[in-house]
């Protein structure tokens, strides 16, 4: 359950790993934080974090839920992140959306993440900057959300390349329906949408100062992190947008091609119509009919029913039709 815990004092992180009794006293010292990560702990798992840290019951429960909206709240002096993690999966053309619940307090950084979304290269990249670790647990905050808000730019990335490949099928030679890629892409930004859009309004209290978590020094880096976040909604936005012109486009495709195959059903239509009118009249065995009886007559219809059906088919051909 627990992936990582470790103490930071100074930007450093001390060496050894520390039980969690240890490492909760050791973050009571001045200038010192403890970072602990969990992967999808169970109720029973989670108790002995949350009696370690003496956390609300109410954030507990979301933090062990993981189908929370993306929000923030204040318990205290721990606040309370909620943020949905995105990796596009381009061979089933999916995005897998995620769950990281953060408790940031002065003392602590606990993070709890259900679904894909690992932490390790956050904690790699934040130990080579004792710089920005030196502010404390809200610099732990601006990584992790500044990395998930790098997955969503690739995963936009993803889904774009997904949504030309699509515009391309509709307007394709071929008479394919992507109807079905369409619809299922379009669930998918919608669930991408629900990940990013509600978040933006949240990273902007952060980088306006709302929190004391977060030092005066770090909110030009969550203004930065906002400002990617809004890029990313907008795009998002602007596939939602693709899509339904693409369906639209592509019912509009599917009418004409229909009405195609039905004119070039109707034209030879009107051409087998001619011999089978013919036939149909010789067909009647009367004794008295035009030309029964001539030695030509045989040749002469056949031939002016091949005249009559060539000089349709040479019409409808002109006309589009063939």
């Amino acid at each position: 359950m627990i992936v990582d815990c470790a103490v930071y004092e100074g930007g450093v992180r001390r060496d050894g790993e520390l039980p969690l009794g240890m490492a909760c006293r050791a973050s009571q010292a001045d200038g010192a934080f403890v970072w602990l990560g969990v992967v999808e702990p169970s109720a029973e798992e989670f108790d002995a974090i949350a009696r370690e840290f003496d956390l609300h019951e109410l954030a507990v429960e979301d933090a062990i839920d993981a189908h929370q909206r993306p929000k923030l709240e204040l318990y205290g002096r721990t606040l309370l992140a909620v943020v949905k993690t995105a990796h596009y999966v381009e061979d089933e053309q999916v995005i897998d959306v995620g769950e990281l619940v953060i408790f940031v307090n002065p003392e602590f950084v606990i993070t709890v993440r259900h679904g894909h979304g690992g932490l390790g290269p956050v904690r790699e990249r934040l130990e080579r900057r004792p710089d920005l670790l030196d502010f404390g647990p809200g610099a732990v905050l601006y990584g992790i959300l500044d990395r998930v808000i790098d997955d969503y730019e690739t995963a936009a990335h993803g889904v774009d390349l997904a949504i030309q490949d699509v515009e391309s099928a509709v307007f394709s030679a071929e008479r394919e329906n992507p109807a079905e890629r369409i619809y299922n892409l379009e669930r998918e930004v919608l669930e991408f949408h629900r990940a990013v859009s509600p978040f933006a309004a949240e990273v902007d209290q952060l980088a306006r100062g709302h929190f004391d978590v977060i030092p005066p020094p770090l909110r030009d880096y969550f203004r930065d992190v906002h400002d990617h976040l809004r890029r990313v909604g907008g795009q998002v936005g602007g596939f939602r947008e693709l899509l339904a012109s693409a369906l639209q486009a592509n019912l509009t495709q599917t009418a004409v091609r229909q009405n195609e195959d039905m004119r070039r059903i109707s034209a030879w239509v009107a051409i087998l119509a001619i011999p089978t009118l013919v036939a149909g009249i010789y067909g009647m065995n009367f004794d008295h009919m035009p030309e029964l009886h001539w030695r030509y007559g045989y040749p002469a219809v056949v031939l002016a029913v091949l005249m009559a059906c060539v000089l349709l088919h040479h019409r409808f051909k002109r006309q589009g039709w063939l």
